[in-house]
């Protein structure tokens, strides 16, 4: 048993221990805050970090524009594009691919690219954009984004594609289809099913989807501008059960700081998706794993392909993946264009989004999606279940919300579904009962065209 004068001194000494720790509390919070002295060595840390990080940036930029991966084994070995585009006249096959056609499927070209002088004759109109030859001159100077020429001294000898010919468009500055790039914004102009439809040779495809040439013309023919169908090569399912081609609008590259799943159905993270798409649909050369791709009934091409587990050398995929990330990483949003959406409104609106509509809850800002497991049944956000099906966790991602301007092209969701955004605001009126009043739902479309 404790001695009562040692139990006093006790209690002294511990209530004076707090009544201290309480004062320089007291103190800490009203006095001016000051920041820890640096440590030995802190600047010197911060500058070798910031320094791998500015080179991961400018190598990831790289591959993100430049890099084919290897594919040019597929699409110009295998499917020969390049034949189709230079021509007959040019050692090819066919009539070939003018400046003209490329732009309208949807191919941009770099402005920054292009010599001084050959900027001043396309404004001034006197380059021939007809011409099969001008196509192979512009990829002859890696002016077309997304597409890499191939070239044994100046004959075209094969092509190769990369990360941005879905991913970045163009600001037309200097004409349609031709200005500064705009990495990360998804090219809706892009018909990515045409551009398959130019190889001399589909049997590559044939092959792998157990069809004739003509049903797979068929099918890329179905899928229209900024669409692609990543999950066409996993399970045949060409069209929806309405008949409407199975096909999903091209989504945005940047704004994914922070987000785990990064797809519309959530197949996985970033650095998954670029190795599946780097492997699986760009066919470039690497090594990519995913075991539930070993599935006979969900995943029958996959499970016949061998998509579940790939490797091929030399490995180009795997080395660029956490370059190719950190880039996409540092991405900026973009911002609004002023005059697109009334200010007052969207602080009105911003108030609705977080309060009775209840937005927030799932587009939680400033990620605006869920942190953490990001995904959702389709009957929870009221919609059918078929694309969420097609992916390993049968759900729907929450999808980032800053910039949607950017994606105003082709509708709104992953297949478009919605026209515009009064229409998506409408839906969740609809599932959810909100009671939105029509001031409050244009308020709430001024805040996300303000995002």
């Amino acid at each position: 048993m404790f001695d009562s004068r040692l139990q006093t001194t006790l209690v002294v000494a511990v209530t004076g221990f707090f009544l201290a720790f309480a004062v320089r509390w007291s103190l800490a919070l009203t006095s001016p805050t000051q920041a820890a002295p640096p440590r030995a060595g802190d600047d010197q840390d911060l500058q070798a970090t910031l320094d791998n990080a500015a080179a991961l940036i400018e190598k990831g930029r790289d591959v993100f524009r430049y890099d084919t991966l290897g594919s040019e084994s597929f699409w110009g070995d295998a499917l020969r594009v390049h034949d189709t585009i230079q021509g007959a006249a040019l050692g090819g096959v066919g009539p070939g691919v003018s400046p003209e056609t490329a732009l309208a499927v949807g191919l941009k070209v770099d402005a920054e690219a292009l010599p001084t002088e050959l900027r001043r004759a396309l404004v001034q109109g006197q380059v021939d954009l007809t011409d099969p030859a001008t196509t192979v001159a512009l990829l002859s100077l890696d002016s077309v984004v997304g597409v890499r020429g191939i070239f044994a001294g100046e004959q075209l000898s094969s092509i190769g594609i990369s990360c941005a010919l879905c991913h970045s468009t163009v600001d037309d500055s200097l004409a349609p289809g031709i200005g500064r790039r705009l990495d990360g914004w998804p090219n809706r102009d892009l018909d990515v099913g045409a551009v398959i439809g130019l190889a001399q040779d589909l049997g590559p495809l044939e092959r792998l989807l157990e069809v004739p040439e003509q049903t797979v013309r068929d099918v890329l023919a179905s899928w229209g501008p900024g669409r692609f169908d990543a999950h066409l090569t996993l399970d045949g399912k060409a069209f929806r059960p309405d008949g409407e081609s199975a096909a999903v609008l091209l989504p945005a590259a940047f704004g994914l700081g922070g987000v785990n799943l990064t797809t519309y159905t959530g197949w996985g993270s970033m650095p998954y998706w670029n190795a599946f798409v780097g492997n699986l649909e760009m066919h470039g050369h690497g090594r990519f794993f995913d075991p539930r791709l070993d599935d006979p009934a969900k995943y029958p091409v996959a499970f016949l392909a061998g998509y579940a587990d790939v490797s091929s050398t030399p490995d180009h995929v795997t080395e660029s993946l956490a370059a190719l990330q950190m880039y996409q990483l540092a991405l900026p949003v973009p911002t609004p264009p002023p005059g697109s959406f009334d200010p007052a409104a969207a602080a009105r609106g911003e108030v609705v989004f977080n309060g009775r509509a209840d937005c927030a809850r799932c587009h939680v800002p400033p990620l605006f999606t869920e942190p953490g497991w990001n995904a959702h049944t389709a009957a929870e956000i009221g919609i059918d279940d078929f694309q969420a099906k097609r992916s390993p966790i049968e759900r729907y991602r929450t999808t980032p919300l800053r910039g949607l301007f950017t994606r105003a092209q082709g509708g709104f969701y992953h297949d478009g579904r919605f026209p515009d955004l009064p229409a998506v605001v409408e839906h969740y009126e609809t599932t959810f009962g909100l009671g939105l009043t029509p001031t409050e739902k244009r308020d709430l479309v001024a805040y996300l065209k303000s995002l």
